[in-house]
């Protein structure tokens, strides 16, 4: 069954793109949770985390790389920036084609680190 990241790769459905090659294609989040809330998917669709094999290693670790490349063109990767991918229902999954969400633009630690260090 297609996905929205399915329809979205096909242009079916627009989409806010920000970066795409042939095997990775990143858009902003309809529903941003910080500045800067950015989807960068696989193009192979690998419905979770659990799916994830072998011969994909390389295709995953281009969505950090390309999360660190767009951080890096932002601006925001020496401020910092979060990279989250959920695995299943209880984890907040949604769409079953895995994504990593890249968070960037304001302070996403809770509690800052700085505050726990002084709590000792």
């Amino acid at each position: 069954m297609a996905t929205i990241f399915s329809k979205i790769i096909s242009r079916e459905i627009p989409a806010d793109i920000v970066y795409e090659d042939e095997q990775v294609l990143a858009f902003r989040d309809i529903n941003p949770q910080a500045p800067i809330h950015v989807l960068i998917i696989p193009k192979k669709e690998i419905p979770t985390i659990n799916d994830i094999q072998p011969e994909d290693e390389a295709l995953v670790g281009k969505l950090y790389t390309t999360a660190a490349k767009l951080a890096k063109e932002w601006g925001v990767a020496e401020d910092g920036y979060r990279v989250v991918m959920n695995c299943n229902q209880q984890a907040g999954q949604t769409v079953y084609h895995i994504h990593l969400h890249m968070l960037a633009g304001k302070p996403l630690g809770w509690p800052p680190y700085t505050e726990v260090m002084k709590q000792g």
